[in-house]
């Protein structure tokens, strides 16, 4: 068996040699024929070298067999090995730099069913496949977006520099403490006016002036960029990238405004919307004669109005009190009982010429999500400015809710376990462009941008009220003598009411289907599905279990949020759905669409694809079914998207 591996390893490896000898000719010299010639090889070329080619022939781009994948002609001797196993799903786009040295790694694709040429895909794990993500080429921007529903279209491009310069860790910058945005001195205050006021002073052509800066997200977060060599979206949200470079540009953003004001020990502030002295608007964003003022928030959001975490597009009916404790109750769930392993917490991991969006971590859903729209104004075509990605940088508070999800990677690594920075050579080598306060172009690393204290600065102390804000269990001796979703028993009901529950369960899975044998993937209303469990870990275990909904699409350019819940025994009453919140054990987990240009579907609309996580290790022992063989899951749409959710399928996995 080992002899006749080596054979077939050492035969495929040299097809390989062959096929990069002709393929990288091709290409270079003649793209059109390499697009003939790589119909006949589709187990060995990568669908990025394929997109590359036809970019470089003219060819229009051609239907898919699956997420950024080339159609296998039916002449094709491994169409029926690709259709069989539903497609090539089983490594992601390669890198391809046209420009530069071309890899191996980037024409050893293939579906494990492929034999021999497929092999070498099998046998290396995907990390040896990909490589860090790289920025996009600045010249070569799309413009303009059009945002739709009305709004007027916009050039995000960047400026464009003939230098790049590779970012140095400042070693003359003092240590720096970015405070509370509810508790800043006065002095502080004027400094931060004048600062914003300078900004706005500066030349449009200026990539520091506030307009570029606002820019700078707007061109990474709505498709104004393609990855280098493809026709695939750069894309900086819904996966691993998101926190190192929300943190870079906050980083450049503020040595901006420190430069400006000549003061090296000025930070940006946070907005601690988790605390109970930051749950509402900031009062410095308030003045409208301040440089820091924007008209383009919801009216009925200003201070002192509570924000609402789990916000799902309507107005709350809950006491401030009532949305204080449930504020708690979610960032429990998302710090602290969803998020115990890296990938939850950070997102998907997402490589050079893989597909955007391939799946967001816990916080960047919500309160990430939400916090953005609940800020915007409804009243704008599309919740301008922060509930939309392409608008959001132009308000001041956008700097202050970054910060403070900043601040929160800070403190989820504090909180122990395995709750620690990514490791994987392709996430730390990942590289951003961002124009310095000089006005300098710098790419930087992530791996450079782990650790606050060697970019001098780190934050305020606050209590983090939520650390033991777990949702009351069903049997607790302590909660409330009802029953329904969020009740629970008077302590000599609770060993009775554990099998009460128990059996209303039993019964009410006993007419689930899985979700695989459902009718159809859309998602238009409340949908419940059963779920079968390979094995059974524990909260407690190293494993942590992982719910995945898998092929999540939505219209990216509208807000959307769904509500996941575990045995949510309820009267089926779809009229009730909204007065079952975060705050319940039952609740799981949601996923947050906010509003941005995508990649391109039917009809000239966007579409969002995703895979949704969520770890539900702790939901399952606080419903006491850690020793079940399945659970009920309830999907709860919130708002009114215009084109249906849909999810391709449902399943565990353990990590």
């Amino acid at each position: 068996l080992s002899l006749s591996l080596s054979l077939s390893l050492s035969v495929s490896m040299g097809i390989a040699a062959q096929h990069l000898a002709l393929s990288s000719s091709l290409i270079r010299d003649n793209p059109a024929s390499f697009l003939s010639y790589s119909t006949s090889s589709q187990a060995l070329i990568s669908p990025a070298f394929r997109r590359a080619a036809s970019k470089r022939a003219g060819a229009p781009r051609l239907g898919t067999l699956g997420p950024g994948r080339w159609p296998v002609p039916a002449s094709s001797p491994i169409s029926a090995a690709l259709h069989e196993s539903g497609g090539d799903n089983s490594n992601n786009a390669d890198p391809v730099e046209l420009n530069g040295a071309l890899d191996r790694r980037q024409l050893l694709l293939g579906s494990s069913s492929l034999g021999i040429a497929g092999l070498p895909s099998l046998l290396l794990p995907q990390s040896a496949l990909g490589s860090p993500v790289q920025p996009p080429d600045l010249k070569l921007c799309t413009t303009p977006i059009d945002p739709g529903n009305g709004a007027p279209s916009v050039n995000c491009c960047l400026p464009v520099s003939t230098t790049i310069t590779d970012f140095k860790l400042p070693t003359n910058l003092p240590m720096r403490t970015r405070l509370s945005a509810h508790q800043v001195p006065s002095s502080y205050i004027a400094k931060y006016n004048q600062a914003y006021k300078l900004l706005r002073e500066l030349p449009a052509s200026d990539p520091r002036q506030y307009s570029q800066q606002a820019n700078v997200h707007c061109a990474f977060c709505d498709a104004a960029y393609d990855v280098n060599g493809t026709q695939i979206e750069y894309q900086v949200h819904n996966s691993w990238l998101f926190f190192p470079w929300h943190r870079w540009y906050l980083y450049f953003h503020e040595r901006i405004l420190a430069t400006l004001i000549k003061d090296d020990t000025f930070t940006l502030p946070f907005w601690n919307w988790d605390s109970a002295t930051g749950y509402t608007l900031p009062p410095i964003y308030n003045d409208s004669k301040s440089s820091l003022y924007n008209a383009n928030r919801n009216p009925l959001h200003r201070t002192p109005a509570v924000v609402d975490l789990n916000y799902n597009f309507t107005e709350s009916n809950s006491s401030a009190a009532a949305l204080l404790a449930a504020n708690n109750t979610l960032m429990y769930r998302q710090m602290v009982s969803n998020s115990k392993t890296p990938s939850l917490f950070f997102g998907q991991s997402y490589r050079q010429g893989d597909e955007p969006n391939p799946g967001a971590g816990t916080i960047e859903n919500l309160p990430h999500g939400t916090v953005h729209v609940w800020t915007g104004n409804p009243a704008n075509p599309n919740d301008e400015d922060m509930g939309t990605f392409y608008s959001a940088g132009r308000d001041p508070i956008f700097h202050a809710h970054h910060s403070n999800i900043d601040r929160l990677w800070e403190v989820w690594k504090s909180l122990g376990g395995r709750r620690q920075d990514l490791t994987d050579s392709d996430y730390l080598n990942a590289t951003f462009l961002f124009y310095d306060e000089n006005a300098k172009l710098v790419r930087v690393r992530i791996g450079d941008a782990l650790d606050t204290t060697k970019l001098a600065y780190k934050y305020q102390d606050v209590p983090n009220g939520w650390l033991n804000a777990a949702p009351r269990s069903r049997t607790s001796s302590d909660t409330a003598v009802n029953f329904g979703p969020g009740g629970g028993p008077h302590p000599a009901m609770a060993g009775r009411l554990r099998e009460k529950l128990k059996e209303k369960y039993r019964k009410f899975k006993a007419g689930l289907k899985e979700f695989k044998e459902r009718a159809s993937g859309n998602i238009d209303k409340k949908e419940r599905a059963l779920v079968k469990r390979p094995r059974k870990v524990r909260a407690d275990d190293f494993d942590e279990e992982i719910l995945v909904l898998e092929g999540v699409r939505v219209a990216s350019d509208e807000k959307i949020k769904f509500d996941v819940y575990i045995n949510l025994v309820d009267d089926d009453d779809d009229d009730d759905d909204d007065k079952v919140g975060c705050d319940v054990p039952e609740y799981a987990g949601s996923f947050v669409n906010v509003p941005h240009m995508g990649m391109k579907m039917g009809e000239g609309r966007s579409v969002r694809k995703s895979n949704f996580r969520i770890g539900i290790g702790e939901v399952l022992k606080e419903l006491d079914a850690e020793d079940d063989d399945d659970f009920a899951i309830t999907i709860v749409p919130r708002g009114k998207p215009s084109v249906p959710i849909s999810i391709d399928n449902v399943r565990i996995e353990y990590e």
